[in-house]
């Protein structure tokens, strides 16, 4: 008897003929008719030059604002998820805002144990260990104590990327992390990212499916599986590493032009 073929895994993000408008005024629409799909354990980078609403567009994959017109999925269930009984697949993403959007009257182990203190019943010594394995995870031991004001730019978006991930989400939207920082944190970043995409230790060793934008994608060239860019209102997908080298699109070769250039 043959064994039955396996079933495809259901795509994590899945969306079809969506438009974005911006999270101040959606009627000004900043994207339309996006098609994709993401396949979990898939690492994406989508690159778009500052004011093509990469913003937009993760906060509406993030369900922190309905699309305008079409029709985006989330592992099966229309987004935006509100409804309390459906939480649980709502935390099942993480968001890590390019601003870190971090409250500067709580310290920087107060500001990671927020999604705990919210989100799951356990007791202060279990969110204590939690909290400082993430420190340690992260690099922010040191900062454990002081508040984000305390902290330069560089630490303080490691502390909003440790709060997205202490729920261990399965899917991981990253709004330009690279930005602002020096070489020695960027190698950070990309490595940590990368380990994550891989199966990291935080996450029981499951890839993690991630989504970044970005306003360079030289430094994500080797990193990241797949590929798009956002011009003039349209989500055009370049595909994989070797498709994003061939790739005939301008602004993939603006993104991706030497520093030397």
């Amino acid at each position: 008897m043959n064994p039955s073929p396996t079933t495809p895994a259901r795509p994590a993000i899945e969306m079809h003929g969506v438009s974005v408008g911006a999270i101040r005024d959606l009627d000004m629409l900043v994207l339309e008719d996006v098609n994709w799909s993401v396949a979990p354990g898939e690492f994406w980078v989508i690159g778009g030059l500052q004011g093509a609403g990469k913003s937009n567009f993760l906060m509406m994959t993030s369900g922190l604002m309905p699309p305008t017109a079409g029709t985006y999925c989330f592992f099966g269930g229309e987004m935006p998820i509100f409804e309390e009984e459906r939480l649980k697949e709502r935390l099942r993403l993480g968001f890590v805002f390019e601003g870190g959007r971090l409250f500067n009257h709580l310290t920087v182990a107060e500001n990671i144990s927020l999604p705990l203190r919210y989100h799951q019943n356990l007791n202060k010594s279990r969110v204590a260990v939690e909290v400082q394995r993430m420190l340690e995870l992260t690099g922010l031991t040191p900062w454990a104590d002081s508040t984000p004001g305390a902290m330069v730019r560089n630490w303080q978006k490691r502390v909003g990327l440790a709060r997205a991930l202490m729920l261990r989400p399965e899917v991981l939207l990253l709004d330009n992390p690279l930005a602002g920082l020096d070489m020695q944190h960027r190698g950070w970043w990309l490595d940590f990212l990368e380990q994550l995409s891989k199966g990291h230790e935080w996450l029981n060793a499951r890839p993690a499916t991630l989504v970044v934008t970005a306003d360079d994608l030289r430094p994500w060239r080797n990193r990241a599986r797949h590929f798009g860019v956002l011009k003039d209102k349209r989500f055009t997908v370049l595909g994989t590493r070797e498709q994003l080298e061939m790739a005939g699109d301008g602004l993939a070769r603006e993104l991706l032009a030497s520093a030397t250039a």
